[in-house]
């Protein structure tokens, strides 16, 4: 299993983001994703889901009707499009697949700051 996020970057309050993570190892379209996020000094926390086919999708309170989390079974990749961000959005961000529920990748650094 492979796991490779990537987007991250420095954005101001109010921007947007769109993080990507591409999978490999594994028959990606058959498993649900989620993508995570760890602030500094902060347990690491779910941000949202994507069942497999993308029937079912459900977000953190703290993110819903900001964040929106798809896949794109074709590419093996799932993407976070991170919309109106806030300082509190800071974290390093993971995704992570059903297949293996203990494999974490490196994560992908978004820094919200003006």
């Amino acid at each position: 299993v492979q796991l490779v996020e990537s987007g991250g970057g420095l954005v101001r309050p109010g921007g947007s983001l769109r993080l990507s993570c591409t999978a490999s190892g594994f028959a990606f379209s058959r498993y649900g994703m989620s993508w995570y996020r760890q602030a500094p000094e902060k347990e690491r926390e779910l941000v949202a889901i994507i069942s497999s086919a993308g029937a079912y999708i459900n977000y953190a309170d703290s993110v819903k009707a900001r964040f929106t989390i798809s896949r794109d079974d074709a590419k093996n990749t799932v993407y976070l499009q991170m919309n109106s961000v806030k300082p509190e959005d800071t974290a390093v961000y993971y995704c992570k697949t059903n297949y293996d529920m203990n494999y974490w990748g490196k994560g992908t650094l978004v820094t919200v700051s003006s």
